[in-house]
């Protein structure tokens, strides 16, 4: 093999190398939790989630559905006052959670969840419209004024 030839081989060889750790690398960053909080991300041994799993944040006021892309994200919200229902589908292995809407929008689906976050996800939604409903009627019952 004459010297121009292995050149060029070593070349392709360092830009393969290349592009594998520059999708390893954007597989780890999407892969992070995408926000402080109670983040719930579906595990990677679950269909659809292999390089880019979803993620859930349960939060005081809003459910965020997260799904990193690879290039950009897709994330949905809905409010605490509008979360209708919360279902739990347990599978063999994982859990699939659907959080349903009071405004008639499209539900939060969450596939491939361990059972215990998938339960962990119902008890803060639930925890936390408790909080925000008592709260509101709490407020709303007090004088204003005087």
């Amino acid at each position: 093999m004459d010297p121009a030839t292995s050149t060029v081989l070593l070349v392709i060889a360092i830009s393969i190398g290349a592009i594998i750790l520059l999708g390893a690398a954007i597989v780890w960053l999407k892969g992070r939790p995408f926000a402080q909080g109670e983040v719930f991300r579906a595990s990677r041994l679950s269909k659809g989630n292999r390089l880019l799993p979803t993620q859930v944040l349960v939060s005081p006021t809003s459910v965020i559905h997260y799904t990193p892309q690879w290039f950009g994200k897709y994330e949905h919200s809905i409010h605490m006052a509008h979360v209708a229902s919360v279902g739990i589908d347990t599978h063999v292995i994982f859990s699939d959670v659907l959080i349903e809407t009071t405004g008639g929008t499209s539900p939060i689906h969450c596939k491939g969840h361990y059972r215990s976050h998938a339960v962990r996800m119902k008890q803060l939604i639930e925890q936390y419209q408790t909080a925000y409903f008592t709260g509101a009627r709490t407020s709303a019952a007090l004088p204003s004024g005087n």
